[in-house]
């Protein structure tokens, strides 16, 4: 568990002796091997302040690989985790341009900095004073008072439109409170996701997913409650970021689900409402990656494939396509068919752009002794082995085949009707366009 922030921390790190501290800090190694040395040296030198220090470059660091521009952001430990990567929170963006947004769970401000270059009103809101002013430092806005009560009017003249009128100093007056502003478009308050604060918005949350310090994938465990955030807002345009993992189905969603990966790795969910998206489409897979490259396919898109015998390649889909259940939409775009109607593999005779493929050499019955054969026979060392549809631990059997070559392989174990089915094969990495 991270260490506690405060609005002490918080103040004091964003202060000209806090930035001063955290460079100086930030010139330590911070290492296992230096760490109880490193540690002793700030204490040394700031007293009251080395815990916090110590963590803020520790998450600094961290958050390289998924908040690139974010070197000079305060994190915590939580908020850093549930973070979205700003390759995902802009494409997000991208879908809102031009529309006044809310997000309702803007803790640090990750999504906010997306959102603010794209949007001309961008309100954000968290009932939690620390990571409030955190997102303050982070996008260089003064939060609102903790005393606000009534209703924001985004507009895209400014942050906001509120009961009180314009203050002639570059502030606004939003709920008859004045709120400084270096971003024009942003304003910040702090308020409960579950009780609308603003009109004429589009809603975004981003409900934390862990509940009695574990992961949960029960829409009413999530915090604040799924149900309970999508009956706040009802009538309303909202996009909710979720876990990949959860069972849409029980929500009864009538409008989209949106799944995404970057980089290979599937990274959300995201619920748009029916007004958000385009008629029809109830699935979406979104692939992106770090070069900036995003393909999208949807459940609107053509399906039909034929039925064949394997062909010379298989294809393993991203795993949003998977997991927005579009595997025959991929198949179809891409002049693919399955394995197994059944199973997420495809196969057919050329790989498409930016994708691994598996060039079939051979293909087995599942049966320990033939593998430990054949693959001694093509002086197999390295093996890959993909398993889908089977009761197949990959380690265990990698063990079990006791390999002893130089030549790389990889196994690919599925179900080909009721037959558990191997196909042998070498791996040709991901051609870029």
């Amino acid at each position: 568990m991270g260490y506690r922030f405060g609005r002490d921390d918080v103040a004091f790190l964003g202060s000209a002796a806090g930035r001063a501290a955290l460079a100086e800090v930030d010139r330590l190694e911070l290492t296992a091997a230096t760490h109880l040395r490193d540690i002793e040296q700030v204490r040394r030198s700031f007293p009251e302040h080395g815990a916090a220090l110590i963590e803020t470059v520790r998450l600094r660091r961290k958050a390289l690989a998924k908040l690139p521009a974010a070197g000079e952001w305060l994190f915590t430990d939580d908020a850093l985790q549930q973070a979205t990567p700003a390759l995902v929170a802009r494409h997000r963006a991208a879908r809102l341009a031009g529309r006044a947004v809310h997000d309702v769970t803007c803790s640090i401000g990750a999504e906010l900095a997306e959102l603010a270059a794209v949007c001309p009103a961008v309100v954000g809101s968290d009932l939690d004073d620390v990571r409030l002013a955190m997102a303050a430092h982070n996008l260089g806005v003064a939060p609102l008072s903790a005393g606000f009560s009534g209703a924001i009017t985004p507009s895209c003249s400014g942050a906001a439109a509120g009961t009180g009128s314009g203050v002639g100093d570059g502030r606004q007056a939003v709920g008859g409170t004045a709120v400084a502003s270096a971003t024009r478009n942003i304003l910040l308050a702090k308020a409960d996701a579950l009780t609308p604060t603003t009109r004429d918005s589009v809603i975004i949350a981003d409900p934390a997913r862990r509940a009695d310090g574990r992961r949960t994938y029960d829409p009413a465990k999530l915090q604040p409650p799924l149900p309970d955030l999508l009956a706040a807002y009802a009538g309303r345009d909202i996009a909710v970021k979720s876990a990949p993992g959860l069972d849409f189905d029980r929500l009864g969603w009538d409008g989209e689900v949106e799944i995404v990966s970057l980089d290979g790795a599937v990274r959300e969910a995201c619920l748009w409402s029916p007004g958000l998206t385009a008629p029809g489409i109830t699935r979406r897979a979104t692939v992106l990656d770090s070069r900036g490259g995003a393909t999208t396919l949807t459940d609107t898109d053509p399906d039909e494939i034929p039925e064949r015998a394997p062909g010379e390649w298989i294809i393993d889909p991203d795993g949003a396509v998977v997991r927005a259940g579009l595997v025959r939409h991929y198949a179809a775009k891409h002049g693919l068919w399955q394995l197994d109607p059944q199973i997420a593999y495809l196969t057919g005779d050329t790989v498409p752009t930016g994708m691994r493929g598996f060039r079939i050499e051979d293909r087995f019955d599942l049966r320990e002794k033939t593998l430990r054969q054949e693959l001694a026979r093509r002086d197999c060392g390295a093996l890959e082995i993909l398993v889908r549809g089977v009761d197949v631990d990959p380690d265990a059997l990698r063990k079990k085949l006791k390999l002893r070559g130089n030549r790389p392989f990889t196994l690919v174990v599925t179900r080909i009707g009721r037959n558990a089915t191997v196909f042998l094969c070498t791996a040709q990495a991901a051609q870029l366009s």
